[in-house]
């Protein structure tokens, strides 16, 4: 490591700022710059090692921004993203995965990981602090997609479902020295006492978590930490106690990403400096599991409700296509997602707390479905859903949970869109507009 220039890189306080598109809703070239445009009128550069990540040329106000409350984008640290190209390398994306994100709060590398796996996959976000929880479930709602499940559980009650995933995330809660650049105050907080804890914590959640990933599975262990303690020494653990084989990736050299090797297989992980890539601290490496379980299905219970045949058509007349979907009714809610993943939310039900499954479509009323701000975040609705196009001061008066005061002909429930994004809900009354977006959503400062 170049010391100098690490501390210069520190001292000079320079930020950068990046964003990953989402997939789901901004499918072609126009679409991207458009969003891109919103946010800075200054060159933007592609992050290299992702195909989705953008980085811009300051900092925009991300709150005011309407495409950002729609889901279009999300705003992550370039250096993180390279968890794409792991993937990519160590994993078939085109076939049907079950991969599980067991430290995933806020939602950064979830949100990454669903934009990358096939329709047939399944991704369980997992976070243990209950407040976190919810703000992942928030941000895994507005990326739109179906085939998500949010749990609140710690490592170890994965231990009930063995061999069951193919590939396991963890990104560890660390001392966070990778972060002192973009978050000074992170510095005050750091201490070798705190390093030592961290890696403790790092060998008890792998150890708690192993046996949910079958053999010949996929782990992937990363930090936002520069400690050895917690980056090499946390890999010659690895191979000490587990039965792995470490998966080398490859890096172009021009990316400027330190190779560094530890432990009996001398197994290879990735380093990211500051002074050296336009990123914060990172550290990655990726293993297959040689020896383990592979889950075997047993008889269990069905223990989902589904929609009643009489309720279906108050559903079908938001839903585009529920071929293939499973509608589910918990508590006179609807939930839907992929017909495949029923067993695979009736079986975790039965060990984990679901925060989250697939998309809530709404409540169930006499005559009709009350639509959630789920659906509206969804890609499944109909087209012939009615909507309002907002302009950008129209739309932050939507999002303040205000009146937009939008002139319409629509009447009855209506998407509120801004430059084809939908937002959220309205219902259009003869004399006035009732504003449904979210009241814990909705923006509190002022421009």
């Amino acid at each position: 490591m170049d010391l100098a220039a690490f501390l210069r890189v520190h001292e000079a306080g320079e930020k950068v700022t990046s964003i990953r598109i989402n997939p789901n809703k901004i499918q072609d070239e126009d679409a991207v710059q458009k969003v891109l445009a919103s946010m800075t009128e200054g060159p933007v550069s592609r992050v290299p090692w992702s195909q989705y990540g953008y980085y811009l040329p300051s900092r925009p106000s991300f709150t005011f921004n309407p495409f950002f409350h729609g889901g279009a984008y999300y705003v992550q640290e370039a250096s993180s993203m390279f968890l794409e190209h792991v993937m990519r390398h160590a994993c078939d994306l085109t076939t049907s995965l079950k991969v599980l994100d067991l430290c995933a709060a806020p939602g950064g590398k979830s949100t990454l990981l669903q934009s990358l796996l096939s329709r047939e996959s399944v991704l369980v976000s997992n976070e243990v602090i209950k407040s976190r929880a919810a703000v992942l479930a928030d941000n895994i709602s507005k990326w739109g997609a179906a085939n998500v499940i949010v749990t609140n559980n710690d490592p170890r009650d994965f231990g009930r479902l063995p061999g069951y995933f193919d590939v396991m995330v963890v990104d560890a809660p660390c001392s966070g020295s990778g972060l002192f650049r973009r978050e000074p105050e992170a510095v005050e907080e750091w201490s070798p006492e705190n390093v030592i804890l961290c890696s403790q914590r790092q060998q008890r959640i792998l150890a708690d978590a192993w046996g949910a990933l079958k053999e010949n599975g996929i782990l992937i262990y990363a930090t936002c930490s520069y400690s050895r303690e917690e980056d090499e020494e946390i890999m010659e653990w690895i191979q000490k106690n587990l039965s792995v084989e470490n998966i080398a990736i490859p890096v172009h050299e021009n990316w400027n990403i330190v190779t560094t090797e530890a432990g009996e297989q001398m197994a290879e992980g990735y380093r990211f400096y500051p002074d050296k890539v336009q990123g914060e601290g990172f550290f990655i490496s990726c293993f297959r599991k040689t020896a383990g379980d592979v889950y075997t299905a047993k008889k269990q219970r069905d223990t989902l409700s589904a929609v009643a045949k009489k309720d279906e058509a108050k559903v079908a007349q938001w839903v585009k296509n529920t071929d293939n979907l499973f509608l589910m009714e918990h508590q006179g809610e609807v939930l839907i997602f992929p017909e495949n993943m029923a067993s695979v939310v009736s079986l975790l039900q039965q060990h984990l707390y679901l925060r989250k499954a697939g998309i809530k479509a709404g409540q169930l009323a006499a005559k009709e479905l009350i639509p959630d701000h789920q659906l509206a975040m969804s890609t499944m609705i109909r087209e012939t859903i009615p909507q309002v196009a907002l302009t950008r001061e129209q739309a932050l008066r939507y999002l303040r949970k205000e009146d937009p005061e939008a002139t319409t002909d629509v009447k009855g429930w209506a998407l509120m869109m801004y430059e084809g994004m939908a937002l959220g809900w309205a219902k259009i009354l003869p004399n006035r507009i009732n504003n449904y977006y979210p009241k814990e959503l909705r923006i509190l400062k002022e421009v």
